[in-house]
């Protein structure tokens, strides 16, 4: 069991054994990619943070202006979401596990010792089947039973910060190319870089390196869950079509949280008669959960399913105004340009300069005493699709 328990605000050997259980179908935990911190009851912030560079020349008597390598901390936070497990069993099933500590009448949970509560409890927990290995992926939050918190998927695709990756591979080999080549290098060697995704899309991958090797391979075998290095881990709630990449760490040290909480044993873990009528006995667990990531810049992802949840920003460039026109004695008027990313500015003609500012453009012209009125354009162009331009005509008449 990977999940480590830190600051933990539970007590007793039947709430530690039932938040171990609850996490137990989650793949994430039991893998060690992600850090579960307990007893969290309100909002927190994600514990993680980065430094800037901060070695320089050595100075005899250092002043506040010589600070470098500010610490930056996850914006990000952990604000838990109440929700339940609850399901109705006949205790007859259960009996082997009670009845030696009660042998006459019905079932008393709390009457009998932690060792036959954490057996029960084991049982009854296969029964419910947590289903926060689902959630903790795809979950998103609503009104619905189906809606019980925002899983690492739905929290990330609220980060402008991610790395969305656009590739045009139609093979997974093609496919994991574009996406290591998105990797930031300052974590492609970090020893908890992951790559994650679904058994089927290991399974095409594995289908691809075993069509290409030599016609003795063992096709009997499967192939090593790794790529250029990078561990593969496949999840059994990860949605077809989408790939990511991050360091993944049942500590501080990685890039995936989450959030959980249990109280007490008097109001968390109930179970009683449904009703004086009924030989029916009732489960019910009270929880709390959230999970989010650290740093989407850390985050790299492709998703190409039909609808996805992360999609590219569409590349675009504008300006505003796209026409100019100067007196005879010359003045500068300023252009705002509107781009997805970086530019270049085209050089501008006899006459006429321009600089970039904060918000575009400051165009330039000379006052014009030729005979000839003087006219022109310059392009800005997206450096990222040069394909994407903006024109901005220019005019002015001579004296």
């Amino acid at each position: 069991m990977a999940i480590v328990v830190k600051n933990t605000n539970y007590s007793g050997e039947v709430l530690e054994t039932i938040l171990t259980t609850a996490s137990t179908g989650n793949e994430l935990v039991s893998k060690g990619l992600i850090m579960v911190i307990p007893g969290v009851e309100k909002k927190i912030s994600i514990p993680r943070l980065k430094t800037g560079k901060m070695l320089q020349k050595r100075k005899v008597n250092p002043t506040l202006e010589d600070s470098k390598g500010d610490f930056n901390y996850s914006e990000h936070s952990l604000d838990p979401k109440d929700f339940m497990a609850f399901t109705t069993f006949n205790p007859r099933a259960f009996e082997h596990i009670w009845r030696k500590w009660q042998p006459k009448g019905n079932l008393v949970f709390s009457q009998l010792p932690p060792e036959a509560q954490n057996a029960l409890l084991d049982a009854l927990s296969k029964q419910v089947q947590f289903e926060l290995g689902w959630h903790y992926v795809n979950g998103e939050y609503g009104d619905t039973d189906e809606e019980l918190m925002d899983g690492i998927l739905t929290q990330a695709a609220k980060d402008p910060d991610c790395i969305i990756v656009d590739s045009e591979g139609t093979t997974m080999l093609g496919i994991l190319k574009d996406i290591r080549a998105a990797i930031p290098k300052a974590i492609r060697e970090n020893p908890n870089l992951r790559i994650l995704m679904s058994v089927d899309d290991f399974d095409r991958y594995d289908d691809e390196l075993t069509q290409r090797e030599h016609k003795n391979s063992d096709e009997t075998e499967m192939n090593r869950k790794r790529y250029k290095g990078i561990t593969i881990e496949t999840i059994a709630a990860w949605p077809d079509g989408i790939i990511v990449v991050t360091l993944c760490s049942p500590d501080a040290d990685g890039n995936l949280f989450a959030a959980v909480n249990l109280q007490d044993d008097e109001n968390v873990i109930q179970i009683d008669k449904y009703s004086n009528s009924s030989e029916l006995y009732f489960f019910k667990l009270l929880m709390k959960a959230d999970t989010n990531i650290g740093f989407g810049e850390e985050f790299v992802v492709f998703d190409g399913r039909e609808n996805p949840l992360f999609k590219t920003p569409e590349k675009s460039i504008t300006a505003n105004p796209t026409a100019l026109v100067f007196t005879a004695a010359g003045e500068s008027k300023e252009v705002v340009v509107t781009a997805s990313g970086d530019y270049t500015v085209g050089a501008a003609p006899a006459g006429f300069t321009v600089n970039k500012t904060a918000t575009g453009l400051t165009v330039t012209a000379a006052a014009n005493e030729g005979e000839a009125a003087r006219s022109g354009s310059i392009e800005v162009v997206l450096a990222e699709a040069p394909a994407k331009k903006a024109v901005i005509t220019l005019n002015q008449p001579n004296a």
